[in-house]
């Protein structure tokens, strides 16, 4: 089953927010075989700004870490349809633009799960269900 990872999981499984969220993130991707990674280019994106922004780190540092994720994962691109999808899925369901492409970036890439801590939990839309990998008990 493919899976595609939020900015969030990525921060932390990086070290933002402290080694407890780190050590968590860290065994949720693990625990995902490589060909069921999916990181939507979008979050690869997010990420680096991130990292740069709120931890601090340098560009180099910064993008170092986005390209061990590109390599270690498969990735989604954010491409027109995606977009048209995700402008879709925004208006229809009152969401932001840019978890809505998150989501319509998984279900291109045949996704059944996207992790992340800051959507909906359970939402599901064109079969990608929002799983929070954070909430104690999963």
């Amino acid at each position: 089953m493919r899976v595609a990872l939020d900015t969030n999981v990525l921060a932390y499984a990086e070290g933002v927010n402290g080694p407890e969220r780190q050590v968590r993130a860290r065994q949720v991707v693990q625990a995902l075989a490589d060909e069921e990674r999916i990181i939507p280019v979008q979050a690869l994106g997010e990420l680096f700004t991130l990292l740069t922004r709120k931890a601090r780190r340098s560009a180099t540092e910064a993008r170092a870490a986005v390209l061990a994720w590109q390599d270690a994962c498969s990735t989604v691109d954010t491409s027109s349809a995606v977009l048209l999808d995700a402008m879709e899925l925004a208006r229809a369901h009152q969401l932001a633009l840019w978890d809505s492409i998150m989501r319509a970036a998984a279900a291109t890439a045949g996704c059944r799960t996207l992790l992340s801590e800051d959507m909906q939990d359970g939402f599901t839309w064109r079969g990608v269900t929002v799983r929070n990998p954070f909430v104690v008990g999963r």
